[in-house]
């Protein structure tokens, strides 16, 4: 994921439109065609003896056997992706389908099959087709070699990629990275790099609200076109939503003083808001997705409390590296904005909640998941450990009511009652 700390909107929805499956795609074929056509400008820089030693009916057969070779591995390929995201959709959650989407290595491999069998479809119509003019053969054959070697070195890489695609550890490791990069932003970007929107912040009474657009998941703000918008005038804004909550039509988004229609209007121009969460400045989200990856292990259809334990010391890494981290200091770039500032207990609330209640009667998870609230107590921010404690006593509650044995309810007690380590 990018780095949004000084991120437009419009870099927000390049990034997310180069991830599409489909751009890479088209983009390869583009090129596939271009070198192609490229061939018959080239034929006058080829000497003579070199084009009468390759005629059009030498390289034929390589395209030809490229083309139908190149369709039919694109076709298996697109076949494997969709069964792999479908598996990793149902074992894990639909969430993920999601960012598996979003993996390159597979949108790469997928454009160089699909741009290879372009390239060769290309080059066999211009060839049969007598547009050659007798020195393009070489200049093809050049090219067609090029491909040759790009679709090895991507069956290669393909077929690593395939040992783990859509596999519980590719999809935990995708949404780890993905819930990473996104707590990463708010230690580089505090509140966006705007004023933090506390409790001790006073709204004005006069201040009026500024109404969603429309409904969804507001998913990105874009305070530096906020700021240009008012930076002229004296006026306020007080945005009191994070992101990743879910607003309707109409819904005060936000509250502000001093601000003109046009203003008013550039500023819900700087919300995007749609139908899905996104990672890009929802730093709990991520932690969320794995949560439902626990729950959906713990679930009696699939009874896997490993996955769950794994989860468990994944978010745990998350969150103890998030509050070690060194957060940016210094003074807010857009100091009359306000943005809320990351609620420590929806942390841990996203990241533990379901696990502790779904997990409450497997004494291996309920332990794991004690000890990890355990270390979060001591973790660098007092807020985060706060929330650690009391997350540790719900959890406590949830395996009081779940578990039967008393030699388990013992086990369980201990476990909470055991000395934290800092």
């Amino acid at each position: 994921m990018a780095d949004f700390k000084t991120a437009s909107q419009t870099m927000m929805i390049l990034l997310r439109f180069s991830r599409r499956l489909w751009v890479r795609v088209a983009l390869m074929a583009l090129l596939s065609v271009v070198a192609a056509v490229s061939a018959l400008f080239l034929e006058e820089f080829i000497p003579k003896d070199l084009r009468a030693r390759f005629q059009p009916d030498t390289v034929m057969p390589i395209l030809t056997i490229l083309a139908s070779g190149m369709l039919a591995v694109s076709t298996f390929s697109l076949n494997v992706m969709v069964s792999a995201h479908n598996a990793a959709a149902a074992q894990a959650t639909p969430r993920a389908h999601r960012i598996l989407l979003a993996d390159t290595t597979t949108q790469s491999v997928l454009a160089t099959f699909i741009g290879a069998f372009v390239y060769a479809l290309t080059s066999i119509i211009l060839l049969r087709a007598g547009l050659d003019g007798g020195g393009s053969s070489v200049t093809v054959l050049i090219f067609t070699v090029a491909v040759v070697v790009l679709v090895i070195l991507a069956l290669l890489r393909w077929i690593d990629h395939l040992s783990d695609l859509g596999s519980m550890d590719a999809t935990l490791r995708m949404t780890e990275a993905e819930a990473r990069a996104s707590l990463q932003l708010t230690r580089r970007a505090p509140a966006l790099r705007a004023s933090p929107l506390t409790a001790e912040t006073l709204i004005p009474t006069e201040a009026t609200p500024i109404p969603s657009p429309r409904s969804g998941y507001l998913q990105f703000i874009d305070v530096a076109h906020m700021h240009e918008a008012i930076k002229k005038s004296e006026a306020r804004i007080y945005i009191h939503t994070a992101p990743g909550q879910f607003l309707l039509t109409g819904q005060p988004v936000a509250y502000a003083t001093g601000l003109t229609e046009k203003q008013g209007k550039a500023v819900q121009n700087s919300l995007t808001i749609g139908q899905h969460r996104t990672f890009e400045q929802d730093a709990t989200y991520g932690l969320l997705v794995l949560s439902e990856i626990a729950s959906r292990a713990l679930s009696p259809g699939i009874n896997d409390p490993g996955t769950a334990i794994d989860v468990i010391a994944r978010q745990e890494r998350l969150l103890w590296n998030w509050a070690g981290a060194e957060e940016a200091k210094g003074d807010p770039k857009f100091p009359r904005i306000f943005v809320p500032e990351l609620s420590r207990n929806e942390m841990i609330q996203s990241a533990f909640s379901s696990t502790a209640r779904d997990g409450a009667g497997t004494i291996e998870v309920t332990c794991r998941l004690l000890h990890a609230l355990r270390v979060l107590q001591d973790a660098p921010d007092p807020a985060l450990a706060k929330a650690a404690a009391r997350m540790s006593e719900t959890a406590r509650q949830y395996a009081e009511e779940a578990l039967t044995l008393k030699s388990e309810k013992e086990t369980m007690r201990q476990a909470h009652n055991a000395p934290r380590l800092g």
